[in-house]
């Protein structure tokens, strides 16, 4: 196709591809962290199941200030005011790091309530305990090391984030099974493993933000407060919107919960499979929104919408490709991620039914990124409140009252595409109404091209 030669399309390849691989080497290591896990048993697949609407929710903080960095750092840098974005730099570590252990803090003093609401039995609750501890401060950590690649991506330093993910996920992959089975810590020897690598990460990362440097300390007080301004602008609408997709988890949970530990189990495991398929999707998420803020900041406004429109032609060839993957390799991967036979076909399933919609995911989330990068958090949030409660939820609802987890597979894979559909609709919207202030007689061109 011709849109791989453009320029736009190589500039963007330049900025994701390193994201892409340090991406598929941490997805690949929770695929490896899930066989491993797979092998302890189905509570443990379970445990882990309950874990991940919570771990969503952690992402959502951590994702929403990693936007409000690449937005207000990459549009800081566009319009040439660089020691004002190392003050930005230095804002969102500390406004991160609070968040973040608050956050961990009350998730380990309510774990049991938690995990209870969202149907877990009591008989789960030692062994969630065990877990939760590292889990969290591998957390923490995790959160910490993506504030760090915000960073260093806001200034379109996307090579050595890549490479510290490839480092961290090689690390994880090498202690797993020492912490699991060597010293046989169980569940909770994948968790400190994490930690480990993480830390390693984190120590990796930092030294080269100062080295830099890309932060600075800020000491005059009417700065701050325009920083922390600039950066609250942009966080609460793109944290509200991270904070839709873990609440919608938890409500996909509860429903999959009334179906056993063995739904729980084989619907995590989906879960994992989903985020190594989408990994272009997430890869161009972040790889776009410095890109965006470094032209809204220069003023180049139609650049940004043949930008967007590059990535989702880029996603659908991506995805189609994956699709067709998935259906050759499904039967070997459920059996390999699990000793149970009904985890394994509930696993199939949604392996031939469910990744054929995610293309249309992809293109949902990039309008969602482009949206927050363009300065127009509320209409992101806009999308993803749609996509949810009324896309995605109602009919994984209906799906479960007529065909059982069949029908919530089904109801997924609509949703996705009513979402694909929405959020295109609404990034149209909202670009035409920016553009009509620009006057630049080739956007006409580039909106019909």
């Amino acid at each position: 196709m011709n849109f791989f030669k453009t320029q736009q399309f190589k500039a963007l390849y330049q900025q994701t591809w390193p994201m892409l691989l340090g991406l598929f080497t941490i997805m690949g290591s929770q695929l490896v962290d899930s066989a491993f896990i797979g092998q302890l048993g189905s509570q443990p697949l379970a445990v882990v199941g309950f874990s991940i609407p919570i771990y969503q929710l952690i992402i959502g903080v951590q994702v929403g200030l990693g936007i409000a960095t690449t937005a207000s750092i990459s549009s800081a840098i566009g319009s040439n005011r660089k020691l004002y974005a190392k003050y930005l730099g230095m804002l969102v570590l500390c406004i991160g790091v609070t968040t973040i252990t608050v956050l961990c803090v009350l998730l380990w003093y309510y774990q049991e309530g938690i995990a209870y609401s969202l149907g877990a039995e009591p008989s789960l609750f030692q062994l969630l305990r065990d877990y939760w501890f590292p889990w969290l401060l591998s957390c923490w950590l995790g959160a910490i090391l993506y504030f760090g690649y915000s960073i260093c991506r806001s200034h379109g330093e996307t090579l050595l984030p890549g490479k510290v993910m490839v480092i961290t996920s090689l690390l994880n992959i090498i202690l797993d099974p020492v912490f699991i089975f060597t010293l046989n810590m169980g569940l909770a020897g994948a968790a400190w493993a994490t930690c480990i690598s993480f830390i390693i990460g984190c120590f990796i990362i930092f030294r080269a933000i100062i080295q830099k440097p890309y932060i600075a300390m800020l000491y005059n007080v009417g700065r701050a407060k325009k920083g922390i301004n600039t950066i609250v602008k942009f966080t609460i609408p793109a944290m509200l919107s991270q904070f839709i997709p873990p609440v919608s988890a938890m409500l996909v949970t509860v429903i999959i919960a009334s179906y056993g530990d063995i739904a729980v189990g084989a619907w995590g495991l989906a879960n994992r499979i989903e985020y190594i398929s989408i990994i272009m999707i997430l890869a161009l998420t972040m790889a776009l929104p410095p890109m965006i803020g470094n032209l809204k900041g220069r003023n180049k406004i139609p650049e940004i919408f043949f930008l967007v429109k590059t990535a989702m032609k880029t996603i659908i060839v991506f995805q189609l490709a994956i699709t067709l993957f998935i259906l050759v390799i499904s039967k070997p991967v459920a059996n390999l991620l699990s000793v149970n036979s009904q985890i394994e076909s509930l696993l199939l399933h949604y392996l031939w039914i469910v990744p054929v919609s995610y293309g249309a995911l992809g293109i949902c989330m990039v309008c969602v990124s482009a949206c927050n990068a363009m300065g127009l958090p509320k209409s992101a949030l806009v999308i993803s409140l749609l996509r949810l409660f009324s896309c995605y939820l109602p009919l994984i609802w209906v799906g479960s009252e007529v065909y059982g987890l069949l029908g919530i597979f089904i109801g997924a894979t609509i949703g996705n595409f009513l979402s694909g559909m929405l959020g295109w609709s609404i990034f149209l919207q909202q670009y035409k109404k920016i553009s009509k202030s620009q006057p630049d007689v080739k956007l006409l061109s580039i909106i019909k091209g």
